[in-house]
């Protein structure tokens, strides 16, 4: 993938590369890049000495894991012929796996591992009650290289607080506009033809629209794409959007994911409802509007931090993750919405990113029916 930040790639390899290899745990909510960032580490190192791993797609039985690991795996490694007879032996199997691989000629080899805390499916099983803290501690022992990822965030730091120094802790970064710029480039003709400034502005756009997420900043742009013409943001995320939009969909995986790997499902949606209709509320008020003790409340708010579906600063309370507010507002009601509906939902959300130019706005030629006034009134995208 182009316009990823290219300092962060490096930064995770010099990691790599240390003489005593840390291992690097790359933190990102949903369509942050990790994915992408793994399979460029495995293009760079080469096939035959790093395996991808996707560890939530593949995680069945503790046996079938190993089995299809293993199968595929292009290292050599001292248990080959091993046939585990059960859960535990399969799980010990397959540390030995990762401690005892070695690459073409006998060097280490590096194993990406995606999504690493899905392992906890094994917890389920007989003999296997702390699977993610025997594998930290196995991986920090081991000769061979790491790099490890995760969606969830507060899960990943309360699990390595007391973890091996070799774990180095690294946060994907958002895309920044000049990232986004290049990832544009390639995606219709004529990209490079435009005014240096309409470019410029273009990026910090999709930025601010895709709140600089890599999926999201690349779906906005093929969707750019297939719309030819000038290029037209606000349109193409308002098609995304739509009840069978690319995003729409995106958005809805990872809603539901994220619920049904915390508790309380029926009352974190509906504290997820009261936020997207405003954020920023404290305890007592989210309390209040879910007629629910503030006690209750806060363990509700609790599992939505622990699932990173929601942040806290300050003592009030905000969507992680701002388009999937947008999706919430759209999309969680008896009925699907009509165009309308999603092509004013989506220039309000505009409305309050996307930075202000000097020259005429560029959203003119979106559609968007704002006035001077408040145009002049659009602010500067925060990240944190």
């Amino acid at each position: 993938m182009t316009g990823a930040p290219a300092g962060f790639d490096r930064r995770v390899q010099s990691a790599l590369d240390a003489s005593r290899s840390r291992i690097p745990v790359v933190l990102g909510g949903c369509g942050t890049g990790r994915t992408w960032l793994l399979k460029r580490l495995r293009d760079r190192i080469g096939r035959d000495a790093a395996q991808y791993i996707d560890v939530e797609r593949s995680t069945t039985t503790p046996e079938r894991f190993f089995a299809a690991v293993t199968s595929t795996t292009p290292f050599e490694w001292h248990g080959a012929t091993l046939a585990p007879s059960s859960a535990r032996d399969a799980f010990d199997a397959l540390l030995a796996f990762f401690d005892t691989s070695r690459a073409p000629g006998g060097a280490p080899c590096t194993f990406l591992l995606d999504e690493v805390l899905e392992l906890r499916t094994f917890e389920s099983f007989p003999g296997l009650r702390h699977v993610i803290r025997e594998l930290v501690d196995a991986l920090a022992e081991s000769p061979n290289r790491f790099v490890l990822t995760t969606r969830y965030v507060a899960r990943a730091h309360r699990l390595l607080r007391d973890a091996n120094a070799r774990f180095e802790v690294m946060h994907a970064p958002p895309l920044q506009a000049a990232d986004v710029i290049d990832l544009l480039a390639p995606t219709f003709g004529g990209y490079e033809q435009m005014a240096t400034d309409d470019r410029d502005y273009l990026g910090r756009t999709v930025q601010a629209l895709g709140d600089g997420r890599a999926a999201y900043v690349k779906a906005i742009g093929e969707a750019m794409a297939r719309q030819g013409g000038a290029p037209d943001p606000i349109s193409a995320l308002t098609a995304l959007l739509a009840p069978d939009g690319t995003l729409s969909h995106w958005c809805r995986f990872c809603y539901e994911l994220r619920l049904h790997r915390a508790r309380g499902y029926g009352a974190l949606k509906a504290i997820l409802d009261i936020l997207a209709e405003e954020e920023g509320l404290t305890l007592t008020e989210i309390s209040q509007r879910l007629h629910r003790t503030p006690g209750s409340t806060k363990d509700y708010l609790s599992w939505l931090e622990d699932v990173d579906l929601v942040v806290s600063r300050q003592k009030r309370y905000s969507f992680a993750d701002p388009l999937l507010r947008l999706w919430v507002r759209l999309h969680c009601h008896p009925a699907e919405p009509g165009e309308e509906d999603v092509a004013r939902e989506v220039q309000r959300y505009a409305l309050a990113r996307v930075p202000s130019r000097e020259a005429p706005p560029a959203l003119a030629y979106a559609g968007v029916g704002a006035s001077p006034e408040e145009r002049r009134s659009w602010g500067i995208i925060e990240i944190d």
